[in-house]
């Protein structure tokens, strides 16, 4: 089987624009490609994991993966499935979200000896002049078209402003940049990238004429990956500062049973033959599917050692009910008020929920305990030697935190 085919088979690839051209570079390692990432937070999340379980198998099979940060782009917010404008960021900001995205992409993406690139379009972007990037570029987009893109649909019921309505110009731009100082043959993005995709191909050839060659890739990594990536309390991500790999590892066990097996295929790099033979799984064995899923990707984001810690955890917790390593919540004495601390604070400061709102509406549903006793009262107040022995909170079924006095 051909790299391009497995990702066929692995269910990556959504739409390209010429796959015979596309098949040829990338199954003779010839393809130079690039993926863009907006540093919008200060790590990347699992709706950025297929893109980068793409960059690696194409690199392993001989591709040139270029990581594009888009400090420049970031200035300007993508509009594509908002209903709102993006916040603002300082350059400062992005420049520190940059730093975060290289560190955590290094664990996907070899870079070393030149086998990848990591780029920043701050770089060419922000030294670009206003007049000549209209007189240059904008005469090759027609406002029309550029209307009727997917991207810009939803935010034209509530307003799109003239910044946003730019977003399209610059990454087409990136990919023409790309193209001549580079040689990037192919973009890649998500099926609400296509219409800047598309444009960023048609700004090359009419700027750099009908035998340029360039094409894009466009694979369905927004409607399957943000889908993925998000849960009742917001993003998960990859930093394990901001999602312990205990977590991680838990988010990964509780995807539907609908949803699992479509997960490892696209996600993990285990054979083809030995996901195959998974299809006919059904009740407890997709249980045991689960735990493959998500032990195969804590591993992969956060190393064989956390991996294995994470699903001893989990083991231990849901199974005999021994002792086990799960995410630790700090207290200190300023959270005590008159020398209590009400439940509502509790599973907020310890991560439980987002909010006391939603505290109050999970222990009022009977899904909230310490030390597998439920909770039932709303105003439930401890002290710090009610906590002097580190108490286990649950939400839900299978949501832990042990709370210590700092």
């Amino acid at each position: 089987m051909t790299i391009y085919d497995e990702l066929v088979a692995r269910g990556l690839i959504a739409q390209v624009t010429d796959e015979n051209e596309i098949k040829e570079l990338i199954n003779n390692g010839k393809a130079v490609f690039y993926i863009g990432f907006d540093p919008t937070a200060d790590s990347l999340h699992v709706g950025h994991f297929m893109a980068l379980c793409l960059m690696k198998r194409l690199q392993m099979a001989g591709n040139k993966p270029i990581a594009l940060i888009g400090g420049g782009t970031a200035m300007i917010g993508d509009p594509s499935g908002r209903t709102d404008m993006r916040q603002m960021m300082t350059e400062e900001t992005i420049q520190h979200n940059c730093e975060c995205f290289k560190k955590q992409m290094s664990r996907f993406i070899d870079f070393s000896d030149g086998k990848a690139i990591m780029i920043n379009n701050a770089d060419w972007l922000l030294g670009l002049n206003y007049v000549e990037v209209l007189r240059d570029v904008g005469s090759c987009f027609s406002v029309n078209n550029m209307l009727r893109a997917e991207c810009y649909k939803q935010r034209m019921e509530k307003g799109l402003s003239f910044l946003e309505f730019n977003y399209m110009i610059m990454q087409s731009y990136d990919f023409y940049h790309l193209y001549k100082t580079m040689g990037c043959n192919m973009q890649f993005g998500g099926d609400d990238q296509w219409s800047n995709m598309l444009g960023g191909t048609e700004l090359i050839r009419r700027k750099l004429g009908k035998d340029a060659y360039a094409m894009t890739i466009n694979l369905l990594l927004n409607s399957e990956g943000k889908k993925m990536g998000k849960t009742q309390s917001g993003a998960v991500w990859l930093d394990p500062a901001k999602t312990s790999p205990y977590d991680f590892y838990q988010y990964w066990r509780n995807v539907a049973d609908s949803d699992v097996l479509k997960c490892i295929r696209m996600l993990t790099f285990l054979p083809l033959e030995e996901i195959d033979a998974m299809d006919k799984w059904e009740g407890a064995q997709l249980n045991r599917a689960k735990e493959i899923l998500a032990y195969e990707l804590t591993k992969l984001v956060h190393g064989e050692e956390e991996a294995k810690k994470a699903e001893a955890s989990a083991k231990a917790l849901f199974g005999a009910g021994a002792e086990a390593d799960i995410p630790t919540a700090e207290l200190t004495a300023d959270d005590f008020i008159g020398g209590v601390i009400d439940i509502g604070t509790i599973l907020v400061k310890s991560g439980l929920v987002p909010t006391k709102s939603e505290a109050r509406r999970a222990i009022e549903q009977g899904g909230v305990a310490m030390n597998n006793e439920k909770i039932t009262n709303v105003k439930a107040t401890f002290t710090p030697d009610d906590l002097k022995d580190g108490p286990v909170f649950r939400r839900g079924k299978k949501s832990f935190r042990k709370v210590i006095i700092k």
